[in-house]
């Protein structure tokens, strides 16, 4: 299997020429890309309707589909409440990706701002797994968590948190953001060997089987220090911000994995997955020479 590639929701360039996202498909196919990411960011209201048209048109063309859980889910509040109401999202998150079609869910982790990260990682431990029995006992157990990696600093979520949340339950899937660790290691990423320590991490962690079919999510994103993520870039306008993504491609090429690599580029997601897919394939091809 090859890597697939796509952005995370519509850009301005779909936006300007389409009115429906039931039109992603194929569009997306008709430039090369394969891969489509539902944004609930702002919350799940997905309708029957559109669930089953972007099924079917997704099926139509090729393209496989994600979706984005709710940004304000907190995995590590110290409320109870918000613990609890984040479960929900998740649970609304797996039923309209079930309605969709969608293999994967991606899902923030939160804050550890007012207690220790030790702390906030046993309490979103403890979360998940709550979430992850309710969403069995419910009929969504083959809907896959994708615990997702965080840009700023006091948000719980470096690589070495995620790899534990995913450590809970062997179907989940590390969803890992390049554009936030770089930004939360302040330009960490400078590299091929930096690119190879991450990916060598997931092996290590959850397999090589789960480190070979890996969520992502990619863009460049400025940053501040101490805080971390500021903004996220599109590759025409990052100037001094990273991280490059010609060298992470070339190493899934050369390592035969095949994650699915979502852009989260401002605005040109669609043109900088197909521009990081390119670079991939050629890399592809050398690989196999």
């Amino acid at each position: 299997m090859k890597a697939r590639f796509g952005p995370a929701g519509n850009s301005d360039s779909f936006s300007a020429k389409y009115k429906s996202t039931l039109s992603a498909p194929e569009y997306l196919s008709g430039i090369g890309l394969d891969h489509y990411e539902y944004q609930c960011g702002r919350g799940v209201r997905v309708s029957d309707s559109l669930a089953e048209g972007l099924r079917s048109e997704a099926e139509k063309y090729g393209i496989t589909l994600s979706v984005h859980a709710p940004y304000f889910i907190s995995l590590s509040s110290v409320e109870k409440e918000k613990r609890d109401n984040s479960i929900n999202y998740i649970i609304q998150s797996c039923d309209a990706a079930k309605r969709l079609g969608a293999e994967r869910i991606v899902i923030h982790s939160g804050s550890c701002s007012k207690i220790t990260r030790g702390e906030a990682l046993a309490l979103a431990n403890d979360t998940l797994i709550r979430a992850r029995r309710e969403a069995a006992e419910r009929g969504f157990e083959d809907i896959i968590f994708c615990p997702e990696t965080m840009g700023k600093v006091n948000q719980l979520g470096d690589l070495t948190e995620v790899l534990e949340l995913c450590r809970l339950d062997d179907s989940f899937l590390p969803c890992v953001d390049f554009g936030h660790l770089n930004a939360r290691g302040f330009g960490c990423i400078k590299g091929r060997e930096d690119y190879l320590v991450i990916i060598e991490e997931i092996g290590r962690m959850l397999g090589t089987e789960r480190q070979k079919k890996f969520h992502s999510h990619f863009s460049k994103i400025e940053y501040t220090v101490p805080g971390g993520e500021k903004k996220h870039l599109n590759f025409d306008d990052c100037g001094e911000f990273g991280p490059d993504y010609e060298p992470l491609m070339e190493l899934i090429a050369e390592k035969g994995l095949s994650p699915v690599i979502i852009c989260e580029s401002a605005g040109r997601q669609t043109e900088d997955a197909l521009t990081m897919k390119q670079h991939y394939l050629s890399a592809l091809k050398e690989a196999d020479k």
